[in-house]
């Protein structure tokens, strides 16, 4: 049983929780994900680590409260606990000083970020962070991100919050000034992380390919069991077929089949759609 020592709500629908888990917390590392349960019989939830702390034993981990599961998750509070939690899982993400990174966080996107920019900034690199979301309300850790970013900036859908801009506006500047730079000016940026909605992350690496910069994309919403025995978060990488969940998460997203990609995400929708209305009207007490 794993103690929950934080539930709350950071943003609408979107929730922080805190667990201890000391073991798990002294082997995590960014990039990594968990496979959570709420009970026995429950669904394997995959939840991509959204900070850790070894000393205090404590594993954070950031929910949307969208389906069946995650919803029945939120309810739960401080004293509750979780059933299991397993990890870490996956590869872990490539840090190593690239000169400047530009990280670009789409919506709950900034959770999976936020341990990868202070890895990168730890390994002496200048990081430049793009965070956005459709509008300020579902803004959240912008001071977070922003602790370990040397520029943060904010885009909204609708200019509630920071630039009116979509994330890949700003990411295009930044490339194009890049190009008068020498790959040894320290300024350089030799890599671009970006994590978000997958057709976000599809128009990022849209971005940055005729720029001829190394970008990377997390694959963790395609995600279900978590070992790889179920296939059902197989992507084309190239030529080859990975799993994403031992293979990934993160991969070269100049490489990824983006459409293969979006259509994998709908598969499912059905069966999660039907288990949402049924939770629903239990929770309701609608017949």
């Amino acid at each position: 049983m794993i103690p929950i020592l934080k539930m709350s709500e950071i943003a609408p629908s979107i929730y922080e929780m805190i667990v201890k888990n000391p073991r798990l917390a002294g082997k995590a590392r960014a990039g990594h994900f968990v496979i959570v349960m709420i009970e026995e019989t429950g669904e394997r939830i995959p939840l991509t680590i959204a900070d850790y702390d070894a000393e205090a034993g404590t594993v954070t981990m950031v929910v949307m409260a969208v389906g069946t599961s995650t919803r029945k998750m939120v309810k739960l509070g401080v004293g509750d606990q979780l059933y299991a939690m397993i990890g870490p899982l996956g590869q872990s993400s490539e840090i190593e000083n690239f000169g400047t990174v530009v990280l670009v966080a789409g919506g709950v996107g900034t959770a999976p970020i936020f341990p990868i920019a202070r890895s990168l900034k730890n390994a002496g690199n200048r990081v430049i962070s793009i965070q956005g979301a459709r509008n300020q309300g579902l803004l959240f850790w912008e001071d977070k991100l922003n602790s370990v970013s040397d520029q943060h900036i904010i885009t909204t859908d609708d200019g509630s919050a920071g630039r009116k801009a979509l994330v890949t506006e700003p990411l295009r500047e930044l490339l194009e000034a890049n190009q008068l730079l020498s790959e040894n000016d320290p300024n350089h940026i030799g890599c671009v992380y970006a994590i978000g909605p997958a057709i976000m992350m599809k128009f990022c690496a849209a971005t940055t390919l005729p720029f001829n910069v190394k970008t990377i994309a997390s694959l963790n919403s395609i995600m279900i069991d978590g070992t790889g025995m179920c296939g059902g978060c197989r992507v084309r990488i190239g030529n080859e077929t990975k799993f994403t969940c031992v293979d990934g998460p993160e991969f070269d997203a100049h490489q990824i089949d983006w459409n293969h990609v979006l259509m994998r995400q709908k598969t499912y929708c059905e069966a999660e759609k039907c288990s949402l209305q049924r939770y629903i009207e239990q929770t309701e007490g609608i017949r």
